[in-house]
């Protein structure tokens, strides 16, 4: 054990000793390949940003079920059973609210302005109705559902009309489904972009260090204690990139943040995008070097191989 980590010991030391001989060309890689990991992180943080409010945009919406205009008040209160049993046997949570048609005349009356004018009509034009809020409805599957919902209560006996507001809850998961697919094809492509620049870093320190690699064979180093340092270097590389990537995206928030600042002020908002958690930031960070790592390994058998 203690020879094994004695060995990896050196080989990161060998591994930092070639950075800081050429810190340039180092940085320059760094710097490439933090560019290519800085469009997906930031995408990822407006996702995460943005995730919870789509969260809020689709709690509880709502189902308005009008009855018709001949359904007696009492007829229309006993039906609260079985709507209530119909969101049992579709295991649905929901609120049930009763709206007497008096009280949606003075709703209307006071949200429209209009009072005068329906003063004029004698007779109150609304039917009695009920307004279901509905919970844990966040995507379209969700809003397939409440469909499907709908139709059952609208073939309730004195059903006029049924209304539902699921439309839009769709549109909005459909547009979060697109947004993550081109967030993952953009991450694929830039990965691949990533481990192809680590590729032909290593490919170059192993040209360079031909010579030492080749004496290192002879007097008796094997393949793994060679590999070793080009695998600490790939990954070290990618390691740093992610670094640089995420204090990037960090740091483009805040000016960002004064422009929607004033953005969110007109909807009386104080929303802000917020950088990714600790625990985002270390699986990124993991991600980041295993992909300089990926570079390093297929670079190495591809190149060590020949010299074999």
């Amino acid at each position: 054990m203690k020879a094994w980590l004695r060995q990896h010991r050196f080989a990161v030391a060998d591994a930092l000793a070639r950075m800081r001989n050429k810190p340039g060309s180092f940085l320059f890689n760094v710097l490439v390949v933090a560019i290519a990991l800085a469009l997906p992180f930031s995408g990822l943080t407006m996702l995460e940003n943005f995730r919870p409010v789509s969260d809020q945009l689709s709690v509880e919406p709502e189902i308005s079920i009008f009855m018709a205009m001949d359904t007696p008040r009492d007829r229309a209160t006993a039906l609260a059973q079985d709507i209530r049993r119909i969101l049992q046997d579709s295991k649905s949570a929901a609120r049930l609210e009763f709206i007497p048609r008096e009280n949606a005349l003075s709703a209307l009356k006071d949200k429209t302005g209009l009072s005068e004018a329906l003063t004029t009509l004698g007779t109150n034009p609304l039917p009695d109705g009920y307004v279901l809020k509905l919970a844990d409805f966040h995507s379209a599957a969700d809003a397939a559902r409440i469909d499907m919902l709908a139709v059952q209560l609208k073939g309730l006996p004195g059903v006029e009309y049924v209304q539902v507001d699921s439309s839009w809850v769709k549109r909005l998961a459909a547009l979060m489904h697109v947004l993550r697919l081109a967030l993952s094809l953009l991450a694929v492509t830039l990965g691949l972009v990533v481990i192809g620049v680590v590729f032909n870093t290593i490919r170059l320190q192993v040209m360079t260090q031909s010579e030492e690699i080749e004496i290192s064979r002879l007097v008796g180093a094997t393949d793994a204690f060679i590999y070793r340092p080009f695998y600490y270097s790939g990954a070290l590389l990618g390691l740093c990139a992610g670094g640089l990537a995420l204090a990037a995206v960090a740091l483009a928030l805040q000016p960002l943040n004064g422009a929607i600042a004033d953005f969110a002020r007109l909807y009386a908002s104080e929303f802000r995008l917020a950088p990714l958690g600790a625990v985002e930031a270390l699986l990124l960070l993991i991600l980041s070097a295993t992909l300089g790592l990926s570079g390093a390994v297929l670079s190495v058998q591809r190149h060590l191989t020949r010299l074999a």
